[in-house]
Formats: C-alpha cells, structure tokens, sequence
C-alpha cells in the first residue's frame, strides 16, 4: 500500500508540476487560447466525445472569434483561421509533416493518406495518382452513368409507388458503388439493396469516436490492435464496427488476389488493387503486406462513405427548398440537353455555370473534411501572425473556419451559386477555398468527386423537376468530424417525394 501511495503522490505531484510548466514555461505559452486546452488534450476530447457530437471543430471558431487568428488549442497545438497561412503550410513539397497522435488514431495507419513522412506517402501516392487523373476518371465516366442511372431508375420507381426516396443514402450507395467498381472490380451494388446501404453506412458513423479515445488514450489502441479480433470487438460496440469494417476490407482484397491468381491478366491494370497486387520490377514496386493494402482500402472506403454524398445531398436540398434555384437549375439542364434520352456527359457538365456554381457552394459548405489538419513545424520553426512555433509544435487548419471567412465568402452561411459566376470572384475566393486540401497531401479523389457531382446532380436535375424535400431542422445538418464530416445517426435523413413540378 505503502508503494501505491507513492505512486499515486508522484503521479498527482507530476500532473501538477506539467500543468505549471505548459501555462507558464512551455513553448507556445504566449499562444492565446483557453487555459484548460494549454495543460490537457481532455479539453479537446470533451467537445470531441461528450458535447452532442464530434464538434471541436465548431468550439475552434468560437475561440478565434474570442482569441484571433491564432489560437492554442492543445498543450502542444495551435490553429490559424488567416486564410493567408494556408500556403505556407499546404504546398507542394511541403516539410509540414502529418502529426502521428493524430492520423495514427483512425484504423489505417498504413495508408498513404494517414502515412505521416511526405517522403513515404510520395512513394505510395504515385502508385495511386494514375487511378485519380482526370483522364483515368473520364474513362471510368461509364461507370458512373451507369450508378447514376440506377438511382435515378430508383426515384422514378419510387415516385410511381406514392413513396418517398431516401436520398441520404442513396447518394452514398451511388459513391461506393463506383470507387468498389473501380478499386476491386467487385461492385458493392449498395443501390440494389433494400436499405440502399444503410446497415453498410451506419458501420463508418459508429466506430467515430474509436479516433478520439485513440488520441486521448493511446494505449487503448496498441491494446486493440494487439488483441484477436474477436477479443478486441468485445471491448466495446465502435471497435467492433473498425474490425468488421478491416475483415470486409481484407476480404475485398482477397477476392483481388483469387482473380488474378486465376490468370485475369486483363484485369491487373484496369482497378486499384489489381494494379498494387502486381509486382513492377521496373519501378521497384513489391507488392505491401497484406495490413498495409487492407489499410488502403479502409483509407478509400472511409472517403467513399461521406464526403461525395454529403456534397450532393447538401446541393439538393438546397436547391429543392428553392423553387427560383430549383426552375433556374432545370431550365439549364434542359436547354443543353433538348433530348430527354440524351445522356448528360460529364465533359458537357462541367461547362454549365449555374450548375458549376451549385456544385461548387456544395462542395464550400458540406466542407469535406470540416476539422483541423493537423501538421508539426518543421526545423527552424514557423512564425504565423506574429506569434512564432518552434519545430517539433504541431499547427493545423480547418475548412469550417476558411469557408466561413466573410472576407472572402460574404453571407457566408448562404448557400449562392452566383458567387462563383464572376472570374474575378472566383480568383479571389479560391485563397479560401480548399474542400479537398491543397499541396503535396491534397485530397488524390477531386477529379472522381467532380465528376460524381456533375454526373449524377446532372441527370437528376435533368430528369426531375418535381422532387419535394422532406422537413430538416437545422441540427440535422451539423456535421460530425470523424476527418470526413458524418451526419449523425439520430438526424432525420434527407427523403424527396414526388411534388408539384417548378416549371
């Protein structure tokens, strides 16, 4: 007992003694920001678990508004809203290395998007980048159509049943479907399932809050990662949901390495992982282990299950709620399209300006990946507004502060296509817009998100001009932050049904 206690003293005196250091003789003590975040990450963790969701985020831009540009949000972290900072961290060739303690917490740390050496995740991403360019994504154009002539097959049928259509996940299931099709050539077919992928999505929003106990406690992961599965899924319900997710994606990889062994030599460079299940002797390439793919495709199927569909649900109902938009959106489809049976080719798309303008503010304000990108300050450190970091501090930003900026998005809340109309506008928009990220780590799925966008808004717009949204109160819109926003689960989903036509 007696040796107890003087663990207990030491470990109570050590507390103490770091929370003096941290306030008044650590580093970043000059930083601005709540004295609670400088001596703890449970500050973080708190409005990361136990405040109705994942919205630290949301606490962030209250502290600028409190604090400034520059904010200390952890004992070793500071965040910046001055869009002007963005570049000197987010470049091309950046030395702002991913910060471990916090990518490492999301269940595939050997994916090259949580790979935290620019120098290994270069590596990695050139064997990805082929997959991603907008040439590779206009040949893959076919399969989109084809998802999003399923959904909209779906909502016609839907219409003539006196039904409504859950758009929420059908969005999503068009989403998977696709990146599955490409990645494994085993399309998941989430839009021929009776819950449109429901059971599928729910999986991704229930194992969130393992990213922020892994932060928090880290050893509670090593503790996970080294137990069996079926020991580790005893733990609790979330971990359960990253090992069910990790089987699947093993799983998919499997029946990758069945069909090539098979001698389906045609199809080892025509998906994602037939093409990193190919040795290159050329290149060097040698095939990774078995975790690191099965990281990958975790990686990829974690981006698949929000972020696109977030984007194209939050265009909908913006413009369903909007008769003027809605007619305004339609007429413009119609006018380049006269043929209803005409299929609207992405390439066409992309060219309209009113639906570029949706497409756009979808992407501004359903934000991708709404929280704090966090990066650690390089050798010989970093002065941002002012106030200097020195190496080895870690420093982030966030699309929720850049999108909201005022500055440059005025009425920022509004959802306005026509901001994006003028060109000299937009030039001075895009030092604040980046949905995808921006430098060396940008975001490798853009070219297939746009061209999902375009693709499946465009043939619903085109065929639809009747759809009524369903009732959503505004926290039924708040993001949670998992990396990729999330609706959460107890939010009512976006449904239409059919209604008076606008024109």
């Amino acid at each position: 007992m007696f040796l107890i206690g003087r663990i207990v003293f030491f470990a109570i005196g050590y507390r103490i003694f770091r929370a003096f250091y941290d306030l008044y003789f650590h580093p970043l003590t000059g930083i601005p920001g709540p004295k609670l975040a400088a001596i703890t990450y449970l500050y973080q963790t708190y409005y990361s678990l136990f405040v109705g969701g994942s919205r630290f985020y949301i606490q962030i831009g209250k502290l600028h508004e409190q604090y400034g540009p520059v904010v200390r949000i952890t004992p070793d972290e500071v965040h910046l809203s001055d869009p002007e900072n963005y570049d000197s961290i987010y470049y091309i060739g950046s030395k702002y290395a991913k910060v471990e303690q916090y990518y490492a917490s999301m269940s595939c740390g050997y994916s090259s998007f949580t790979t935290m050496s620019n120098e290994a995740h270069r590596i990695k991403r050139a064997r990805l980048n082929p997959f991603f360019s907008k040439k590779k994504i206009i040949e893959f154009e076919s399969i989109i159509q084809s998802n999003a002539k399923k959904l909209c097959d779906l909502v016609a049928r839907k219409f003539e049943e006196g039904e409504e259509m859950d758009l929420h996940h059908g969005y999503r299931a068009v989403s998977v479907d696709v990146i599955t099709d490409i990645a494994f050539n085993q399309c998941y077919n989430l839009l021929d399932r009776k819950d449109i992928g429901e059971e599928f999505f729910t999986l991704f929003e229930k194992m969130g809050s393992t990213m922020w106990v892994f932060q928090q406690w880290p050893f509670f992961m090593r503790m996970a990662e080294s137990l069996p599965p079926k020991w580790g899924a005893k733990m609790s319900g979330p971990l359960a949901q990253v090992f069910r997710i990790q089987n699947h994606c093993s799983e998919a990889i499997a029946s990758v390495e069945v069909d090539i062994a098979a001698g389906n030599k045609s199809a080892a460079r025509q998906t994602i992982f037939h093409d990193l299940l190919t040795p290159d002797p050329e290149q060097g390439w040698v095939v990774p282990p078995e975790v690191h793919l099965r990281d990958e495709a975790f990686a990829i199927l974690g981006a698949a299950a929000d972020t696109t569909g977030n984007a194209m649900n939050f265009a909908t109902i913006e413009v369903t709620n909007d008769p003027v938009m809605y007619k305004r959106l339609c007429d413009e489809l119609r006018e380049a399209f006269p043929n209803p049976n005409a299929k609207p080719d992405f390439l066409t798309l992309e060219k309209l300006p009113f639906l570029t303008g949706v497409i756009k503010e979808a992407f501004r304000l359903s934000f991708g990946s709404p929280g704090k990108l966090s990066r650690v300050v390089p050798e010989g450190g970093a002065t941002f507004n002012g106030h200097f970091l020195p190496a080895g501090s870690f420093v982030s930003m966030g699309t929720w502060e850049l999108h909201h900026n005022e500055t440059y998005f005025p009425n920022a809340t509004k959802f306005d296509p026509d901001r994006w109309a003028d060109p000299a506008n937009v030039k001075h928009m895009e030092k604040a817009y980046v949905p995808f990220g921006r430098g060396t780590r940008m975001c490798i799925g853009i070219n297939l998100a746009y061209a999902e966008l375009y693709v499946v808004l465009g043939n619903m717009f085109r065929r639809f001009d009747n759809m009524r949204p369903n009732e959503l109160k505004p926290e039924d819109r708040v993001y949670n932050d998992y990396i990729s926003a999330r609706v959460p689960l107890t939010a009512t989903r976006f449904h239409v049904s059919a209604g008076e036509k606008v024109g």
